[in-house]
């Protein structure tokens, strides 16, 4: 069956956007315990593109299953994960990409580079940092990764947060600061 991605954000309402969040289901890395570990000789670019032995994967399809079964340790290190092993993996900066957001009802919904959507909340907190002139902002996704905003999706959410006085803006009741701590 072939696959078909989710329609643009700005087409979908935000309990649309939930039901799409909630029906994805993500192999359960986080209950899996494997004793084996090794390098998976893969990267992620800071740009979001995924390579293999040097050379770029460019079937979105695989992109996407590999990334469902990413995880990041409290080291920073990411790992491909399945039941029999554990694969270190080099992520450049963020191993996902915000690309596009939508704000509806008091909640930020964001597309990732890999057709996922994130609502961002205290479960999926929005990250300031590098410095107040140069800030760097992230989107918590699942398993420690995150997703870095890239210029488009930020100068959306810059937007957003210019309408109030702190340079903050707010999903599902948590207000987040977009100026470095």
């Amino acid at each position: 069956m072939p696959y078909e991605p989710p329609p643009e954000l700005a087409g979908l309402s935000l309990a649309e956007i939930a039901s799409l969040v909630e029906s994805r289901e993500l192999p359960p890395v986080d209950r899996w315990s494997p004793q084996e570990s090794g390098e998976s000789e893969m990267r992620i670019a800071a740009d979001g593109r995924w390579y293999h032995q040097g050379g770029e994967i460019a079937r979105p399809a695989m992109v996407r299953a590999f990334a469902s079964l990413l995880i990041c340790d409290g080291d920073g290190q990411h790992w491909l994960v399945t039941p029999q092993q554990k694969l270190a993996i080099e992520v450049e900066d963020a191993a996902f990409q915000a690309v596009d957001m939508r704000m509806e009802s008091g909640s930020l919904a964001f597309r990732l580079n890999t057709d996922e959507m994130v609502i961002a909340g205290p479960g999926h907190p929005i990250i300031a940092r590098g410095d107040p002139d140069t800030p760097s902002i992230y989107l918590a996704v699942r398993h420690g990764t995150e997703a870095r905003l890239n210029r488009s999706t930020y100068a959306q959410l810059a937007e957003i947060a210019l309408e109030t006085d702190e340079l903050t803006v707010s999903s599902q009741d948590k207000t987040f600061s977009l100026v470095p701590a």
